[in-house]
């Protein structure tokens, strides 16, 4: 079997399971880069090209990048191949990174220093409702319902639907985009149509820069999300429900992360001090 008839298969068996353009994009490449490097057609790659591979390309890399890579190995070679090469190979455990977050301040810069009306609309309705950057570019006009003041992330990541509340601040520039958006489908477009995710990372990072901020990703406003609402005494399970994470311990991140929550302690010494 050569490459591009093996790539197909993986490709038919990820859209049978439903999965998202993300994990088709992904497993693909990985795929694809293992079978560059070892020169084999795909049958005859064994687990020792494949530690050789991660020895060469990944040890320098964060564990989740070599969690992913087995990852699409093994599902490929599973599924087409009935053959598992990663099954004596150990993954590493993934480290435990706080995420970047952006200070309310720092937001309001990061907004100041968007140069069209487009962009920071985009980009303010990301942060407001803690979206996903697939989950912008896939909004659609009918997603959102204006009457009742809310919108819908459908078969967002997980395969699982959810509800937003349309920002009241953000109501009528969205209720003007959806007028211009009439007879289209998506939400957003550009001059070639959809969105893609690059689109959306590459208005957020150089905004970032011109804004002096370090380390900004989209993914950094669904974080800065998540923090200032729990910061505001919002309870975290209904933090949880608004991202539309399935396990709590997901959303709990947020509680090691927030610096004005850390400011409110206050010390023993303190508390004993004012009975001395």
């Amino acid at each position: 079997m050569d490459k591009e008839e093996f790539s197909k298969k993986i490709e038919v068996e990820l859209k049978i399971s439903k999965n998202s353009d993300y994990t088709i994009r992904n497993y693909l490449k990985a795929n694809s880069d293992l079978i560059e490097f070892t020169k084999k057609s795909p049958n005859q790659i064994t687990t020792d090209d494949l530690k050789s591979f991660i020895a060469k390309n990944l040890t320098d890399k964060a564990a989740t990048s070599t969690i992913l890579f087995l990852s699409a190995i093994r599902y490929a070679h599973t599924s087409i191949l009935n053959n598992d090469i990663t099954a004596t190979i150990k993954r590493p455990k993934k480290e435990k990174r706080l995420p970047t977050i952006l200070s309310k301040n720092e937001i309001k810069n990061l907004f100041d220093k968007l140069q069209t009306q487009k962009s920071k609309l985009m980009i303010s309705l990301m942060y407001a409702c803690g979206f996903r950057v697939s989950e912008l570019i896939n909004l659609k006009i009918d997603d959102l319902n204006f009457s009742e003041k809310i919108g819908h992330i459908r078969q967002a990541k997980g395969n699982k639907d959810r509800i937003f509340n349309i920002p009241e601040f953000l109501t009528e520039e969205l209720q003007d985009q959806a007028e211009k958006q009439k007879g289209k489908t998506y939400f957003f477009t550009g001059r070639n149509g959809k969105l893609s995710m690059r689109n959306i990372q590459k208005i957020v990072s150089s905004t970032a820069n011109r804004a002096g901020l370090k380390n900004v990703h989209c993914h950094t406003l669904r974080h800065s999300f998540a923090t200032h609402l729990l910061e505001d005494g919002v309870d975290i399970r209904k933090i949880q429900e608004l991202l539309g994470h399935t396990d709590l311990s997901t959303t709990q991140i947020y509680t090691h992360v927030s610096t004005e929550e850390l400011k409110k302690i206050k010390s023993p010494l303190d508390s004993l001090s004012e009975n001395l």
